[in-house]
């Protein structure tokens, strides 16, 4: 059996499509793709959702509301004041917006710390203190993180 080819004419569309003859059609297309609820547009431009879906399937406005992902974590971090049981969401999302760029896509930040560099700072003194004992300054400690010998890395035996 033959799979349909499910692309849609934009001419044949649009001679039916309610959302392209409503004359606030870039309007309900910008809400749409910032996230906005589908049910409330729909109610507010005198719409039915399913027309919203036919009409952004036509048009691959999934594929921009996708890229514009920001703007839905922006609506729940907006919210965040009104959160109660649900606080954790809200770091979700801010944690998900920081990684997202505004071009939709997820990017994990690194950061690279030079470690020949921090030890160039260190002063004889401080040197001879790691090679004998291991112990490193505060200020190295903070700008590696966290290293086995403060307790957050290796567990010892005993």
């Amino acid at each position: 059996m033959a799979v349909r080819d499910k692309r849609v004419s934009p001419g044949r569309h649009e001679a039916g499509c309610k959302v392209c003859a409503h004359p606030e059609r870039e309007e309900i297309e910008s809400q749409w793709c910032a996230w906005g609820n589908t049910s409330e547009l729909a109610k507010q431009y005198g719409l039915s959702r399913d027309s919203i879906y036919r009409h952004a399937a036509a048009f691959n406005l999934h594929e921009r509301r996708a890229r514009n992902l920001r703007a839905a974590l922006e609506r729940i971090i907006e919210q965040a004041d009104g959160v109660t049981d649900n606080a954790a969401a809200v770091v979700s999302a801010i944690q998900a917006y920081a990684k997202i760029n505004s071009a939709g896509q997820w990017v994990d930040r690194t950061e690279q710390v030079n470690l020949n560099d921090l030890f160039a700072r260190m002063s004889d003194q401080k040197l001879e203190a790691y090679a004998r004992d291991g112990s490193l300054p505060d200020w190295f400690t903070a700008a590696v993180g966290a290293t086995p010998s403060d307790g957050r890395g290796e567990q010892s035996d005993g």
